[in-house]
């Protein structure tokens, strides 16, 4: 693998969701209403954050009982801000793509260019039903998003702008204005064998659920094979829970307490759905294949990345997942405002010291 020089990149997840990251009934210093998450998202500009990233839930549930909606709580945040970008999460189905191209760009002509998207291809059956929305096979799902994905690049890029796929056709459609260049990033998750190809073949950035360095490894590895193949290049960010603490024992001392007081009822229900959701792929599997009630009291199986600890420890873990292909860590915090004050005080410096000190010695070597 290709040494990456890149200055790592950190976002987080903005909680516009009640309940915080973490389906637990330990205290949670989080708000999801707006004045908590306007001072959040510039405490995250000032620690040297480069995104935030808008959930998108329809119906309450799995502890999350109120949710704003992502495109305009991200517009909100984009305000708010002058530096940071914000990652709009969108779901085909719901969202036409020829109504989100036009959101998003108008939102990128008015904010210098800040705004993505991240394109969700959907794992609670539920809430399809609830909307009236039709629940598609799980690469279905994927086909679709593949489809939405393309429709927005058409839109943004071409005049008489013409598509025939299974989900979505356009006749010479004109969209102006366009958003400026360069177009907004598009992001997608996902760890089946479905959600990997689509990234090779369309996606500029891919998520995966947090995991280990060696199997984090394995799917990057995967991406980018594939990805050369049909001539096309994707990043990779990693989902993380970050407990930073002073010491190891204190971190660990919190880890534990968020999963002793975590809400069995709820996570039992979020771990049938997700799960429910994998084995309906060709493969069997999906993100949480492999999740305990542990990992799953964390929603993206934040805490198999491990970046608990202290910062010095949690710094040189962030340079283990650069060395192995990862561009971005998506972070989750218990209290997010002073966590992620904290993050940007304490860790961040210390990798970019370490990636500072790489660069000096694959230069000196050459």
């Amino acid at each position: 693998m290709t040494a990456n020089h890149d200055q790592i990149k950190f976002a987080y997840w903005v909680p516009n969701v009640s309940g915080g990251l973490v389906i637990s009934k330990i205290e949670q210093r989080t708000g999801w209403d707006i004045d908590y998450n306007r001072r959040l998202a510039q405490i995250a500009e000032q620690a040297g954050f480069d995104y935030a990233l808008s959930q998108i839930r329809f119906t309450a549930g799995y502890g999350a009982e109120f949710q704003h909606e992502p495109v305009a709580f991200s517009h909100a945040l984009l305000a708010a801000t002058t530096k940071l970008k914000v990652i709009a999460a969108l779901l085909p189905g719901p969202w036409n793509p020829a109504v989100a191209a036009k959101q998003i760009a108008t939102i990128s002509q008015l904010n210098e260019g800040r705004v993505a998207v991240n394109i969700v291809s959907g794992w609670f059956r539920g809430e399809f039903t609830a909307i009236g929305e039709p629940w598609l096979d799980h690469d279905e799902r994927y086909r679709r998003s593949e489809e939405f994905i393309r429709s927005l690049r058409g839109i943004w890029t071409q005049d008489n702008f013409s598509f025939r796929g299974d989900f979505y056709r356009f006749s010479d459609y004109t969209l102006k204005p366009k958003p400026p260049q360069p177009l907004p990033e598009i992001f997608q998750g996902g760890s089946s064998r479905a959600a990997r190809d689509m990234a090779a073949r369309v996606s500029d950035w891919y998520f995966t659920n947090g995991n280990s360095v060696d199997e984090i490894k394995k799917q990057v590895d995967d991406i980018r094979a594939k990805a050369r193949a049909n001539n096309h290049s994707v990043r990779i960010g990693v989902n993380a829970f970050a407990i930073a603490r002073d010491s190891e024992a204190e971190a660990r001392s919190v880890l534990n307490e968020i999963i002793a007081k975590a809400d069995p009822e709820a996570v039992n229900a979020f771990g049938l759905e997700v799960k429910n959701a994998g084995k309906a792929s060709p493969e069997g599997q999906g993100n949480w294949a492999e999740s305990s009630f542990e990992d799953l009291v964390q929603y993206n199986d934040g805490f198999k990345t491990n970046l608990i600890g202290t910062p010095d420890q949690i710094a040189e873990r962030i340079i283990a997942l650069k060395a192995v292909g990862v561009d971005l860590v998506l972070l989750g915090f218990l209290h997010f405002q002073e966590e992620v004050e904290y993050f940007g005080r304490r860790i961040i410096p210390l990798v970019r010291a370490l990636e500072a000190d790489a660069l000096q010695h694959v230069q000196a070597a050459e």
